[in-house]
């Protein structure tokens, strides 16, 4: 009897699982007329399971990457891919991966919240039975369940960019295309939407939120892309578009103390500047990270005997990196 061949046991195992980025956009360009090309070879990627900000000035082309990812537009040059799939050669199966909230709001206004939602489940095919507790499942998602026989019109445009959001999730999509998601909301409801947006990545989803406020998004996003006249002027971490400016580290803190403080922090070996905030009691300090780190500035403060009320860096910072990267104006 022959022996067995050293590799026959491997005939039967499956081979290792291609991992593909939620969203490869390699070298795109797009004109919308014969003068103004709205993409320049535009290139980024987004990896699957990040929460990842696009940010740039108005008509920098973050519309148009939009619509061109979730297939509302064809690529005029280069490649686009979700999860794998070209959105020109497997249309169909990007669709799928996907789904699209834009800046406005595209709500059937005279229908309730639940009808609206019934509607698109329905679109999707699911059937009669399985839709409602579907559609339970992601009003209690979105903290809706209480609203759910509310007319739409009636509803506040937080309630509405929520109703608008549930609609996005009917299909279960693995990614999620946000247009300027927080236009328009009171400081309540922004934090409450990114709350959610938080809880959704959570639950494995990928969110690429599209925005022209890059602070709005610095402690939301685990990366991001900061677009301007058409081109990916930087795409990476978060920490990483702070890392290529060359402003030190700046925090802000705010104490309880009155007296005092501003000669008690200068004291400290390490800071290079302390100037008052824009609030009672609260302070910009800046340090040199080659002397100190966060932890030791913390310390040194409490050695001080000072009582800290706040403690944050300042994202003052991530406005300066972003000027710096994009230009006035809107892009020819």
């Amino acid at each position: 009897m022959n022996e067995p061949s050293a590799n026959v046991g491997s005939l039967d195992q499956s081979p290792p699982p291609v991992s593909h980025p939620a969203i490869l956009f390699g070298g795109v360009w797009h004109k919308y007329d014969s003068k103004r090309w709205a993409l320049s070879g535009m290139s980024f990627s987004v990896a699957a399971g990040e929460l990842h900000g696009f940010v740039g000035p108005n008509g920098a082309g973050k519309t148009t990457s939009l619509k061109l990812i979730c297939t509302l537009l064809p690529p005029q040059e280069g490649k686009i891919e979700v999860f794998g799939h070209d959105v020109v050669y497997k249309l169909h199966d990007a669709r799928r991966t996907l789904g699209f909230m834009p800046d406005h709001f595209s709500t059937y206004r005279k229908m309730t919240v639940y009808e609206y939602l019934d509607f698109f489940a329905a679109a999707y095919g699911q059937s009669y039975k399985t839709r409602g507790d579907t559609i339970a499942d992601i009003l209690a998602l979105v903290d809706m369940s209480s609203r759910k026989n509310d007319i739409i019109s009636g509803l506040s445009r937080g309630m509405q960019q929520r109703t608008s959001l549930a609609r996005v999730l009917i299909n279960d999509p693995k990614l999620l295309l946000l247009d300027e998601p927080a236009s328009g909301l009171d400081p309540r409801a922004r934090i409450e939407l990114m709350d959610i947006l938080k809880a959704l990545q959570s639950m494995g989803k990928t969110i690429l939120i599209s925005s022209h406020i890059l602070s709005e998004l610095a402690d939301l996003c685990d990366s991001v892309t900061v677009v301007d006249q058409g081109k990916a002027k930087f795409s990476g971490k978060m920490d990483d578009l702070l890392a290529r400016g060359e402003t030190t580290p700046i925090f802000r803190l705010k104490f309880a103390e009155t007296e005092g403080v501003e000669t008690r922090l200068q004291a400290i070996t390490g800071v290079l500047a302390v100037e008052p905030g824009p609030a009672a009691q609260e302070y910009r300090v800046t340090i040199d990270p080659a002397v100190i780190d966060t932890n030791s500035l913390l310390a040194q403060i409490l050695s001080a005997r000072l009582t800290v009320r706040s403690f944050a860096e300042d994202r003052r910072q991530l406005n300066e990196a972003f000027m710096a990267l994009t230009t006035g104006g809107v892009g020819a």
